[in-house]
């Protein structure tokens, strides 16, 4: 029997859906719109002009590029020609893309005219970069000239020469956010990845129905794989945009009656401050997704009030394990809040000490998982493979508990754990705390060095417009409500607080700035 008879990779689900639903709109993007049909036909041209200009099996293939129609024709020629995709963070700066670029090995990087500066520039500090891709834009834009234009690989009309590619080779390496150290390379299979889409299908209700806004950027495995992949494999109506502002999500969700949204917290609260909310426009949204961090409980509730009608689901994981893993539905939002959930179909959860022994209810322990989702290990990097997988379980890195009923809550990173005066302090807590107060738009609290308490737990709070908050009405409340350990020993106000473009919160970067 042939390998491809039975083959189930990346490019085959989309192809399959082709088939189902030729006629039905695929893709929308600025003034671009493709049925499946269209759209499989252009992948299949894209991956021959891939071939054309020497793309093989196996390459790695770095893609630098905001949100568009051609980033999401790239993501499935690449996994049609049988190569490799590495999807990189626009917001890097060069040298931090050239780690990246030298470390996957990656010999031709797409990008578009809005990052193409980056991309030269960080090709040349030492890569093994030897071609550029244009891509087009949500909006109109100029090709970047030397660089192998979109177009003009989408209209190759040579034979797809035939791939060796199973569901088990790689697929694409997601480069963890650094946030905390150096960037790993999660390895992850085609067989990974669709499993992943089958348990969100399942857990997050995703349906040939839907019709999806994707805002957060493709670069991310959340929006990536978590929501567009899983839409394009089911069936549904996508909506692709570069600019996830509060006026452009807004007048989108109504021009298009959007029904299927994902956010992390940072953004829907910017939705929620919004002047232009109008949840009297927003009428056709039927479910709401978050993720990337944890959702304060004072702002679930509040987004429960004002979008009575919005179904909402908590989805938790990681890069390594593509990257769902547990899931807190909308019958228990308000029943469970703060939780992430349960393991979702293809997964297995556990919360462990040090022994790796499971841990009592109300007890904090690190969560652990198996499932067919996990990446094969770090790209080119043994020891923290080895790590990660140690005791045969992957270990995530996050600290939580787990209750009575077996719903996780996550308490904090490892890393992000305060040890203050001999005691532990989840800021995650501190946090929900300070969210009580009707002032706060966002806070994040961290530790900072400190010669008494070896490290402070110290609270950056940005305020909401129009409104004033005082540092001893912070520690007043706090200490009002908490043991006085966990209590801030200083309070800094800002304007904003740094995220990446997935938004999550960058507290190394507030570390280093408040030391």
């Amino acid at each position: 029997m042939s390998p491809a008879v039975r083959r189930q990779t990346i490019a085959d689900a989309l192809h399959r859906t082709a088939v189902r639903l030729p006629a039905k709109t695929a893709i929308v993007c600025g003034d671009t719109q493709w049925t499946y049909a269209g759209f499989d036909a252009l992948v299949s041209r894209l991956a021959a002009g891939l071939h054309r200009i020497g793309v093989g099996e196996g390459d790695k293939v770095a893609v630098l590029a905001r949100n568009s129609h051609g980033f999401a024709a790239l993501r499935f020629a690449l996994a049609r020609r049988g190569a490799v995709l590495v999807p990189i963070n626009f917001m890097l700066k060069a040298d931090e893309v050239a780690y990246i670029l030298r470390h996957a090995g990656a010999r031709t990087l797409a990008t578009d005219s809005g990052l193409a500066g980056l991309a030269r520039e960080a090709s040349a500090l030492e890569t093994q970069v030897q071609q550029f891709i244009w891509l087009p834009s949500e909006d109109p834009s100029e090709p970047t000239p030397g660089m192998h234009h979109f177009d003009d690989l989408a209209a190759c009309t040579d034979a797809l020469p035939a791939v060796q590619l199973g569901s088990f080779d790689l697929a694409q390496i997601v480069y963890t956010s650094g946030t905390e150290s150096t960037p790993k390379g999660a390895m992850l299979t085609h067989d990974a990845v669709l499993w992943q889409y089958v348990s969100c299908v399942i857990h997050a209700e995703i349906a040939e129905t839907d019709r999806t806004l994707h805002a957060l950027p493709l670069y991310h495995c959340a929006q990536l794989d978590v929501f567009f992949g899983p839409a394009i494999y089911i069936g549904s109506s996508n909506v692709i945009t570069s600019k996830p502002t509060p006026d452009n999500l807004l007048a989108l969700i109504e021009q298009h009656q959007i029904t299927s949204f994902f956010a992390p917290p940072t953004v829907w609260i910017a939705l929620l401050r919004s002047p232009l909310f109008d949840a009297s426009k927003l009428g056709s949204l039927a479910k709401g997704y978050y993720g990337a961090s944890i959702m304060p409980v004072e702002v679930l509730k509040e987004l429960a009030a004002r979008l009575s009608k919005v179904r909402l689901w908590n989805l938790y994981g990681q890069t390594e394990i593509a990257p769902l893993a547990t899931m807190l539905g909308p019958d228990d939002q308000l029943r469970k809040p703060g939780s992430c959930g349960k393991a979702v179909l293809n997964v297995e959860t556990r919360v462990v000490n040090d022994a790796m022994q499971d841990v009592a209810v109300g007890e904090v322990g690190e969560i652990l998982h198996r499932s067919p989702h996990l990446m094969l290990g770090y790209f080119n990097d043994p020891e923290r493979t080895a790590a990660s997988f140690e005791g045969d379980w992957f270990h995530s890195g996050d600290l939580a508990m787990i209750d009575s009923e077996g719903f996780i809550t996550v308490v904090d990173r490892k890393k992000d754990m305060i040890k203050t005066g001999g005691e532990n302090v989840a800021s995650r807590e501190v946090e929900e705390m300070i969210y009580r107060l009707p002032a706060v738009s966002e806070v994040a609290v961290i530790g900072l060095p400190d010669p008494k308490w070896v490290e402070a737990v110290t609270a950056v709070i940005v305020v909401k417009a129009g409104q004033t908050l005082t540092e001893e009405e912070v520690t007043a409340h706090c200490n009002q409500h908490m043991a006085h350990f966990k209590c801030p020993k200083r309070v800094v106000f800002t304007d904003s607080l740094p995220k990446n473009p997935s938004g999550k919160l960058l507290k190394r970067e507030l570390r280093g700035r408040h030391a």
